[in-house]
This record gives C-alpha cells, sequence and structure tokens, in this order.
C-alpha cells in the first residue's frame, strides 16, 4: 500500500531521530524547570498527546524562565504538538522560536527555531520550504559552541540533500555528522540519529551492505543507550533497510521486536504504523491471511489514536487481503471505505495511485469490470490534476500579462503628457511669435506623424505579444508538444475530417488516425531516479515522436505520462506500421541520466478517425475513449504493445455502449476487429531498463 510503505514512514521516524539527538545535553536556567523537561524529553515522540498535556501545564512557568529554557520549553512543546497532529501550530511555535533568536542574537535559539519550523513544513508537504529553513539552522548552528545542535542541524541539511536527490552532498553531510557525534562526551544520542539518518541515505541509495554495517552500529549504541525508545527506532530502521533490500523474513522479525518494544512503552502512533508495515511485509509475499489479520489490527489501533491516514491504509491493505482471498464483496467494501478516506484528505496523487492498485487487485481477482471502472476513476483523477496545472499556468500567463498591460499604460500616459506638453508651447509660441505660426504649425505636424507612428509600433508589438502568449497557451511548457486545450479547440473547429482515397487498391485508402500511448512503468522511473528523471524521460519521448511522425501529423502532450497523435492522412492498412515505429523508436532510444542510461517502453492504443460504426460517424470523444481502452488492454496484456481498432461486426447483435464498457470483451465475441503489434525485446547490455513486474 503506497501511503505507509517503508521509507516513506521511515522518512517521519528519521526526522524524529535527527530531532532527538539534540535532547539530553542542553543546558538550561532554572534547576526545578529543568528536571521536569527533562522529564519530557523521551516521551515527545512515543506519547505526544501526553508530553503536550505535560509541557501545557508548564508554559506560564516556562515563558517567565531565562531564553534557553524558555527555547528548550518551545522546542520541545513545538514537536509534541507537531506530532499531536498540527503541524500548523508547530510551525507558529518555530516562528516564535526565530523571532526570539534574532531579537537576542542567540544563534543556538534562532537555529532550533528554523529546526521547528523545517519539521512542521515538512510535514506540511511544503519541501522546498523546509529545505531553506533546514540549511539555514545548519548555519546558524555552527557559529554555536553546542555539538548536540550542530549534529542535529548537520543530519537534517544531509535529508535536505538527500530528498532533492543529491546523494552525493547528503552523503558528505551525514559522515560528517557522525564525527561530529563521536566527540560528543558521555551522551550517544547524537551518534544514533547521525547512524540511523546514514542508514536510511544508504537504503535511498541501493548500498545495502553499506547500510547494514551501518545499521550493526546503529542498534548496537541503541542497546547500550538502554533507551525502549532508541531501540524502537532502530528495530524501525532495520525493517526499512531489510524491506527495501528484498529481506522480507527479517523485516517482519524487526517489525514484531519493534511492535513488543512500543506496546511495552504505550506508543500508540508507532503501534499503528508498525502494524499497517507489518500488513503491508504480508502483502508483499502475498500471505493474505495475515495480512487481514495485521490490518484489522492496525485499523483497530488508527481509531484508537483517531488517525484518518491510518485507517484508510488500513483498510485498503485489508480490501487487498481480502480480494486476494476471494472475498470480493468484502474486499471491494474495504477498498472503498479506504479510498474515501484518502478522499477526504484531499491528497489526489496518492489517491490516484492507491486506484491503480485497486485496478491491479481487482484484474488478478477476475472482476475486469470493476478493474476497468477503477481505471477511469484514475484517470479521472488524472484529468482533474491537468485541469488544476493548466489553471495555474494559465493564471501565470495572465498575471504576465497584465504586467506588461500596466506598463504600456503607463508610458501611454507619458506619451499624453508629452502631448500636452507640447500643445502648451505651441499656444506660447503663437501668441509670442505670429510670423512664426506657419513653422509651428509644421513642427506639430511632425510631432503627430512621430505619435502616430509610435502608436502603431506599439499596437504592432501588441499584437506580437498576443500571438506570443496564444501560443504559449497552446504548448506543454516541459515537452513544447502541443497540450490538449489546444486537440480540443481544434477537433471543436475541425470536427470532421474527409475521407481522401487515392487511385489504387482499397489498401491505399488515406484516412485519419489517433493514436495514444503511455509510458510503461512511469511511476518506477519516479520513485527509483526522481522527477527529474522521469521529466528526461518525457523530453526524449517528445523528442523522438518528432522524429518518427510527419510534420504535419499533430502530437500532443495529453496529460502526465500519457501523449496523444493524430495522423490526418495515411494509408489504412498502414496504421499498424505507424504502430511498429512507434514501439520500436521509442524502446531502442537510450536515456542518459545522471551515471545511468535508462530505456524504456510505452503501450498504444490507436484506430482510424473518424469512426463509422454503422455508418454513423462517432464524435472524436468517443473515438479517443475507445482508443483510451485499446490502450488499457495493451496495458494489461504485458505492455511493450500497441492494439488497434480497425471495425466493427454485426453490430445488430450488440451496442456501441456495450463495446465502450468492454472493448475486451467485445472482441472476444467478435464485434470489433482488433489489430495486435508487439513491441520488440532489444538487448540491454548493461543499460538499465526499466521494466518492473506488473
Amino acid at each position: 500500500m503506497a501511503t505507509l510503505l517503508p521509507i516513506p514512514r521511515l522518512r517521519a521516524v528519521r526526522r524524529f531521530a535527527a530531532a532527538l539527538a539534540l535532547a539530553p545535553a542542553l543546558a538550561f536556567g532554572q534547576a526545578d524547570l529543568d528536571a521536569e523537561l527533562a522529564a519530557t524529553r523521551e516521551i515527545v515522540r512515543f506519547v505526544p498527546d501526553d508530553a503536550a498535556a505535560r509541557l501545557g501545564r508548564l508554559e506560564a512557568r516556562a515563558r517567565a524562565a531565562p531564553l534557553a529554557t524558555r527555547a528548550e520549553f518551545l522546542w520541545l512543546y513545538s514537536s509534541a504538538i507537531r506530532r499531536s497532529g498540527d503541524p500548523k501550530r508547530a510551525l507558529a511555535m518555530g516562528d516564535e522560536l526565530v523571532a526570539w533568536g534574532r531579537e537576542a542574537r542567540d544563534d543556538a535559539t534562532y537555529a532550533k527555531g528554523q529546526l521547528a519550523r523545517a519539521y512542521a513544513l515538512y510535514e506540511l508537504n511544503d519541501l522546498a520550504g523546509s529545505h531553506k529553513a533546514n540549511f539555514e539552522a545548519e548555519r546558524a548552528a555552527n557559529l554555536t559552541a553546542d555539538l548536540p545542535l550542530r549534529v542535529q542541524a548537520t543530519i537534517s541539511a544531509g535529508q535536505s540533500f538527500q530528498e532533492q536527490g543529491n546523494y552525493p552532498a547528503a552523503l558528505g553531510k551525514l559522515q560528517a555528522a557522525i564525527d561530529l557525534a563521536r566527540k560528543v562526551a558521555d551522551d550517544d544520542a547524537p551518534l544514533a540519529g547521525a547512524l540511523n539518518a546514514l542508514t536510511f541515505l544508504y537504503t535511498d541509495m541501493k548500498q545495502y551492505d553499506k547500510g547494514w554495517e551501518v545499521q550493526r552500529e546503529s542498534l548496537e549504541v541503541a542497546k547500550r543507550m538502554r533507551s525502549p525508545g532508541r531501540l524502537a527506532i532502530a528495530l524501525g530502521t532495520e525493517y526499512g533497510l531489510a524491506i527495501e533490500s528484498g529481506q522480507y523474513e527479517r523485516a517482519r522479525r524487526a517489525l514484531q521486536e519493534g511492535l513488543a518494544v512500543e506496546r511495552r512503552l504505550g506508543a500508540r502512533q508507532m503501534i499503528a504504523d508498525t502494524l499497517v508495515n507489518l500488513s503491508d511485509s504480508y502483502l508483499k509475499e502475498r500471505d493474505y491471511a495475515r495480512t487481514a489479520d495485521a490490518a484489522r489490527q492496525a485499523l483497530a489501533a488508527g481509531v484508537d489514536i483517531n488517525s484518518p491516514s491510518v485507517i484508510a491504509t488500513a483498510r485498503v491493505n485489508l480490501g487487498q487481503a481480502y480480494l486476494g482471498m476471494g472475498r470480493v464483496a468484502e474486499g471491494k467494501r474495504q477498498f472503498e471505505a479506504g479510498l474515501d478516506g484518502f478522499e477526504k484528505n484531499g491528497d489526489k496523487p496518492e489517491l490516484q495511485a492507491v486506484l491503480i492498485e485497486y485496478g491491479a487487485a481487482l484484474e488478478r481477482a477476475g472482476d475486469y469490470h470493476g478493474a476497468i471502472s477503477a481505471y477511469h476513476r484514475e484517470r479521472s483523477i488524472s484529468d482533474e490534476m491537468f485541469a488544476e496545472q493548466r489553471q495555474k499556468a494559465v493564471l501565470e500567463l495572465q498575471q504576465k500579462y497584465d504586467t506588461e498591460k500596466k506598463a504600456r499604460q503607463i508610458e501611454a500616459l507619458r506619451q499624453e503628457n508629452r502631448v500636452k506638453g507640447a500643445e502648451l508651447d505651441n499656444r506660447r509660441l503663437q501668441q509670442r511669435i505670429w510670423w512664426l505660426l506657419a513653422l509651428v504649425f509644421a513642427l506639430a505636424a511632425v510631432v503627430v506623424g512621430l505619435l502616430y507612428r509610435k502608436v502603431r509600433q506599439a499596437n504592432a508589438q501588441l499584437e506580437v505579444k498576443n500571438q506570443e502568449l496564444k501560443q504559449q497557451s497552446s504548448l506543454d511548457p516541459l515537452t513544447s508538444l502541443y497540450n490538449r486545450r489546444h486537440f480540443q479547440d481544434f477537433m471543436r473547429t475541425h470536427a470532421q475530417v474527409e475521407r481522401r482515397h487515392h487511385g489504387g487498391a482499397a489498401g491505399d485508402e488515406l484516412v485519419g488516425a489517433l493514436f495514444l500511448l503511455d509510458v510503461d512503468h512511469f511511476k518506477h522511473i519516479n520513485d527509483t531516479h526522481g522527477h527529474a528523471a522521469g521529466d528526461a524521460v518525457l523530453k526524449t519521448i517528445a523528442a523522438n515522436l518528432r522524429e518518427t511522425l510527419r510534420e504535419t501529423d499533430m502530437i500532443v502532450r495529453w496529460g502526465g505520462e500519457e501523449f496523444l497523435a493524430f495522423l490526418p492522412a495515411v494509408p489504412r492498412d498502414g496504421l499498424d506500421d505507424v504502430a511498429r515505429r512507434i514501439l520500436r523508436g521509442i524502446s531502442s532510444q537510450a536515456i542518459a541520466y545522471g551515471e545511468k542510461t535508462l530505456r524504456i517502453n510505452v503501450s498504444v492504443g490507436f484506430a482510424p478517425y473518424p469512426l463509422a460504426p454503422g455508418g454513423t460517424p462517432l464524435s472524436w470523444e468517443r473515438a479517443v475513449n475507445l482508443v483510451d481502452m485499446a490502450l488499457y488492454m495493451a496495458k494489461s496484456h504485458g505492455r511493450n504493445r500497441a492494439y488497434g481498432l480497425h471495425g466493427f461486426h454485426d453490430l445488430e447483435r450488440t451496442t456501441l455502449e456495450a463495446i465502450e464498457q468492454d472493448l475486451e470483451g467485445a472482441w472476444r465475441n467478435g464485434f470489433v476487429d482488433l489489430a495486435v503489434v508487439a513491441g520488440d525485446v532489444l538487448p540491454v547490455d548493461g543499460v538499465e531498463r526499466q521494466d518492473v513486474p506488473a
């Protein structure tokens, strides 16, 4: 299940591991308050609700204390509030800490405030803001003599580089944090946090041998500290490393051992997360009975802590387990309940990923109609996300246009003032020097001519800007291909596409054609190599399509990883060859990214256009929908292939609506004529191909 897979969940743990590294070594101004804060530090992560309640009772005393005590109190309070599910309030506390640090010119307080802001922004999915705050915290912390604070800030900066995909910089920071942590006397907490973070980095880099080497020391340090919480964190890290390296049994042992520690601690949030991960680990091996048992426990734990994300994830995992056991009705009910939770949360990318899993699970269970329905829901969300991105682009262009318009208005006012000044001067000259009247008229004519020419030039520039704006609104900014809006406008303007005939045989008949492409395993490319690699793949495919197709063919970025090509005139018997050229051209293209070379495949659906079952042409929207269904068949039948709709048969025995609902069934019943074009399987020769199991 995508929401609480090992690495994303454990990244939240690593933020804590870094944050906890600071706690045991700070000094405060008031001895009695110092002891109460020290007693609260270790429970902030494990039982944040209790910690927040205790700190709330100390607030009046803490805010009256010296700066160092106040800063430590607000730092702990911000962490407890954030972990209790209120990152916005935690962010406000971080801002308050930053203000204190600036006012007192205290670098330690300022650094703690920036770290509190960074962790809250991370929870609010503002990664850019989080990274900026982390780097500022590191700069300020390095101006102090506080070693634990410097270790923590260095760890957080390294994690920001890691999230940006800059692994060399991240590795340098985390190794420096470990070296610095070994200098901290009588306190293993900074070293535990640094080792934990480095293990995560090696896991992300897929350098599992180095990860296990660091993990062994991390576990030894946690045991040496005799802290159940530290041990639970180290076991969670071991789970992430084991699951990513394919050691499922070892991962499960780490989860079960960590779960026992968490239950002794009474760390309800950690228990709920671990139970979800336990159900995920069983699901990876398709042990559906144990998956269901762990998911039910996770669901109960999620209800106990009132965590919508845990509840939704547990229901989805339970639904997958029931579908795997053949209990289709129960599975769909649980899956739908989980989907409803994700939908209420408003996380459309996550909802889209869950719907893809839902479709795959229904397909394995034999519910092809349900799988197609899930696919359509996923497509609908994809379209909504595309529309939102398009609206954002339009607003940005409108803002640029308004800025230019204001500049033109200011220039026009200046011109008007100049004209008025010239007129006043002209009147004075008329009154004083009558014999120069003819000359004044001539000068006025020259001025008017110049102004008229400038107005014409301004109008011409405005026309150029309008044309540029129109062109930008019709192109996709990443690939420079036409966007969906341009294609829709074109099809509304050219509703009928003529059928042209050559003078020869029927196979020479010229027709229009629609080709819809989707990149195979594109999510895996983004997850493995980052979104920059995904962008490189999309740009390469766009360039390849320009070379493969003709200048007269319209190529459109349809949305996300989908491309649409409209060929206005192509021989009817040549459609399969076009599909074959597209498959070969893309699969044979090597994509250089960083130190790796990627090869990718696409799946294709195509059909002649217009489609006219029974002699009545379909609208272009219905034609694209049928091509989309053919593309889905190419996906579900192994990918790296094309399915082409060539015609219809025996329509008196069925309906077009039935064919649109189940194209594969119509094909098998002989109502449609489909062509299957398989893509080439080229030798890899050491080049990484992004094919993963379906």
